[in-house]
């Protein structure tokens, strides 16, 4: 996890995804089988941070709060 902690702090300022930035914070990234049952073609996408595994979109999504 430390690791993970450094690499983020390395990139924090990144403004576009790089191939460095990417093979450096990414160890897999997995993508599911097409689902139509909404009537339009979704996957399911995760993706596995070096150091930190899997973590839910909605958890890289929430703003820390003061």
């Amino acid at each position: 996890m430390e690791k993970f902690i450094q690499n983020a702090k390395h990139y924090q300022e990144l403004n576009s995804l790089t191939p460095d930035a990417l093979r450096d914070m990414v160890s897999a990234i997995y993508v599911g089988a097409p689902d139509k049952s909404s009537g339009k073609r979704q996957h399911k996408i995760e993706i596995y941070y070096d150091g930190a595994g899997f973590i839910p979109l909605n958890l890289l999504m929430q703003r820390e709060t003061a």
